[in-house]
């Protein structure tokens, strides 16, 4: 390393350590958000309200009504008034989901091998909707499994990888991806700025040191500092929500260097325009959060989305670091296997870090 970088490196060591805004950003945010969106984002929807109306009353149907009592999703209400009165259930938000036993139902149960339930959802919501839907229909198979006569064959999925479909399995992992890309983005972001407000910028250009040197030693500082983020989350992640490792800590270590890389060259993009350090946290915020949660496949799949968006999505870093994340964390991916995710995310940091030289070179001849 040249002798000229050192002294920028401590130098900026010494500046985090003094300012206790970074220190918070590095340290509670990454925490704060992981918690947050952690325990926020869930797809598990428990103690679903449920009204039951039996009009059979029957050992049959009392069965039936049991085994969703015994579900840890759902909370039976049993009702014996007037149909007309269910509708007032779901005006008044007292249920999210109906069930109406006909007065025939273990008659034509025995008789026929078959009978139908009426079953009223709530669809307000379409995602809680489509959940209670899974939800009761795993109960109706279930129960029909026993009732029935058996089949020639049974059918025994197996579920890889999240076996009982815990929502922090896919989030967590995204959650990562998210909080390393935009704290890595704000912390370079006023890097350069900062220079320019403190006035101490002057004293930098007139010193016989490259662009590309300072730069150099501003980015080594917060690669360190990205990486002590990286591991409190993977910490959090499976002490607290009980996430599995199955893959290479090695290998997931070092495509978040490159990760963190990208991030850290679209940070110092950022901050050789920005006038301010807030606008260029604010840009650096907005360029990173919006787009890695609404484009990258954190929440939605990207298959859902309109083609024009599928099409911007490629611009999107965070959309091929989540795929290396979940494969790595959760499939045991290699390195051959992730190898078009890493390429395409060392083309785009290479690619952003020449052009943040290139800029801060020109921002140095004005």
């Amino acid at each position: 390393m040249s002798a000229k970088i050192v002294p920028i490196i401590r130098k900026e060591f010494i500046h985090i350590s003094r300012d206790f805004r970074t220190l918070v950003i590095i340290i509670l945010l990454p925490t704060f958000m992981l918690f947050l969106f952690g325990f926020a984002i869930n797809m598990e929807i428990q103690d679903i309200d449920m009204i039951v109306l039996d009009h059979d009353k029957s050992p049959t149907s009392n069965e039936l009504i049991r085994a969703f009592e015994g579900s840890e999703f759902f909370t039976v209400w049993h009702f014996s008034g007037p149909v007309s009165q269910l509708e007032s259930f779901f005006s008044k938000r007292d249920a999210r989901m109906i069930l109406i036993i006909g007065p025939d139902f273990s008659q034509e149960l025995y008789r026929q091998h078959r009978t139908n339930v009426q079953v009223l959802i709530d669809a307000s919501d379409p995602n809680a909707a489509q959940a209670i839907r899974n939800y009761s229909n795993v109960i109706f198979q279930s129960f029909n499994a026993k009732k029935t006569p058996p089949a020639g064959f049974d059918i025994e999925p197996t579920i890889w990888y999240n076996p009982a479909l815990k929502s922090a399995y896919f989030f967590v992992p995204g959650l990562a991806t998210i909080i390393l890309i935009m704290i890595s983005a704000i912390l370079t972001s006023v890097a350069v700025v900062r220079e320019k407000e403190t006035g101490t910028l002057e004293q930098i250009l007139v010193s016989p040191i490259r662009p590309f040197e300072i730069i150099i030693g501003k980015v080594i500082p917060y690669i360190f500092l990205a990486f002590v983020d990286l591991v409190i989350i993977l910490t959090l992640a499976n002490l607290v929500f009980d996430v599995p490792f199955t893959g290479s800590l090695v290998f997931l270590l070092f495509a978040s260097l490159i990760f963190i890389f990208l991030a850290l060259s679209l940070g110092l993009l950022i901050s050789t325009k920005a006038k301010t350090q807030q606008v260029a946290m604010m840009i650096a915020l907005v360029a990173t959060l919006l787009p890695s949660i609404m484009l990258s496949g954190f929440i939605f799949p990207l298959s859902s989305l309109p083609k024009v968006l599928q099409v911007i999505s490629y611009a999107v870093p965070a959309r091929y670091f989540l795929v290396i994340i979940r494969g790595i964390m959760l499939k045991g991916n290699t390195f051959t296997q992730l190898l078009p995710e890493i390429s395409v995310l060392l083309a785009m940091g290479v690619g952003l870090m020449m052009i943040s030289v290139k800029k801060f070179k020109t921002t140095l001849e004005v």
